[in-house]
């Protein structure tokens, strides 16, 4: 009841009342029946929680991440995803200077050398360096490493290249 003794139904603060009142009375419709709001749950009958830690508490950012990761099973991408910038953490600072990881793709690693030798040398400690990123990526991340040295230049420039072998009879 109002002031003048006028009943008022309550407030819907959504609007959506009057928003269906429009659209029946533009289509020249009965008016809608409001349909019946439910009723708040009693305080008595919601769980609180105490003292201790419960779900219901706010959760760091990091443990909410790890479980998104872990229910969506992105938990292998991201820690892949983590170690090319790391690179020089699992390979050394020498070794890093010289190779690049490209790709990781099904549990293979791809990794590019600058040069002949400095794959030769990736490919010797290829076996220690599966088990150190399995080790810190978690287990079966990588299962193995397909190690590639420098690519050869490319003669098939321009619209109007020929094929066949090329300019290389030009050195001999």
């Amino acid at each position: 009841m109002t002031e003048d003794g006028a009943y008022r139904p309550p407030h819907d603060p959504t609007g959506t009342d009057v928003a269906e009142r429009i659209a029946a009375a533009a289509r020249g419709a009965a008016p809608v029946k409001r349909r019946k709001r439910r009723e708040a749950p009693d305080p008595e009958d919601i769980p609180w929680s105490g003292a201790g830690p419960s779900t219901r508490d706010p959760q760091p950012a990091g443990v909410v991440l790890e479980h998104i990761l872990a229910r969506r099973g992105w938990q292998k991408h991201v820690s892949v995803a983590s170690l090319m910038p790391r690179w020089a953490e699992f390979v050394g600072d020498v070794n890093a200077a010289h190779t690049q990881p490209e790709k990781w793709e099904a549990g293979v690693l791809t990794v590019r050398a600058e040069s002949t030798t400095w794959a030769t040398s990736l490919r010797t400690m290829a076996p220690q360096l599966v088990a150190r990123l399995n080790a810190i990526l978690g287990a079966g991340t990588v299962t193995r490493l397909q190690i590639r040295g420098p690519e050869p230049p490319s003669w098939k420039k321009g619209l109007r290249s020929v094929p066949g072998r090329g300019p290389r009879d030009t050195y001999g």
